[in-house]
């Protein structure tokens, strides 16, 4: 069985050679740090003063947004006076630690502001301010509607237009068609009757002919 030194010994050892590896390494790492910033030209003092910047750039950030939460957070805590000293015209929110001046009244009805004329004020006055924003958003609603539906009626009457105009069409067509069949029966009848006319006149020339010799005779 190992002893305690024995033990102690090999933990030293084994200490040294995980140094050792851990120094291989980071001098890898250096090394490769190196031929990166000679490959790039760059200095120490550049990384330090990008670090630096980025450093600050953090800093102002975090100020940024602590003072902006901080600022939320007053503007969320202020809340409106429900009580007032009538001496002095101080007032105080009801929340939080109470002032000197109310601090040790029992009965604190004395010191509550009457808002009932203000809340039935404001209420219209929002009321009315609302009703004025509905109908301008009405009108804009109508106007925005006005040319939609200009340029939906627009289509609607080119396509009556076109309509009108086939049928149109449609009738100078069937007009031309009635026509057509009592003019063709009218040139039919014109040929027949020229027709009739040349055979008889054929038929009384082939006729004198032939009285010709026999009067000859």
């Amino acid at each position: 069985m190992a002893t305690l030194e024995q033990i102690q010994a090999r933990m030293k050892k084994l200490q040294a050679q995980a140094e050792a590896l851990l120094a291989k390494r980071a001098q890898a790492a250096v090394d490769q740090i190196r031929e990166l910033m000679l490959k790039h030209g760059l200095t120490t003092a550049d990384i330090e003063a990008r670090a630096k910047a980025k450093r600050e750039a953090r800093a102002s950030g975090r100020r940024a947004g602590n003072g902006a939460a901080k600022h939320a957070l007053s503007a969320k805590g202020k809340m409106p006076p429900k009580y007032r000293d009538p001496e002095t015209g101080a007032t105080w929110s009801g929340h939080a630690r109470p002032p000197a001046w109310i601090k040790n009244v029992k009965d604190r009805t004395r010191y509550l502001i009457d808002q009932s004329a203000a809340v039935a004020l404001n209420g219209s006055g929002a009321s009315t301010a609302s009703a004025a924003a509905k109908k301008v958003s009405a009108k804009k609603a109508a106007a925005r509607k006005a040319p939609a539906k200009n340029a939906a009626a627009k289509p609607v009457a080119a396509r009556k237009v076109t309509a009108k105009k086939v049928t149109a069409r449609k009738a100078a067509t069937k007009q031309a068609a009635t026509k057509h069949p009592a003019a063709k029966k009218a040139a039919a009848k014109k040929g027949v009757a020229k027709r009739t006319v040349a055979k008889k006149a054929s038929a009384a020339k082939q006729a004198a002919r032939k009285a010709a010799p026999r009067a000859a005779a």
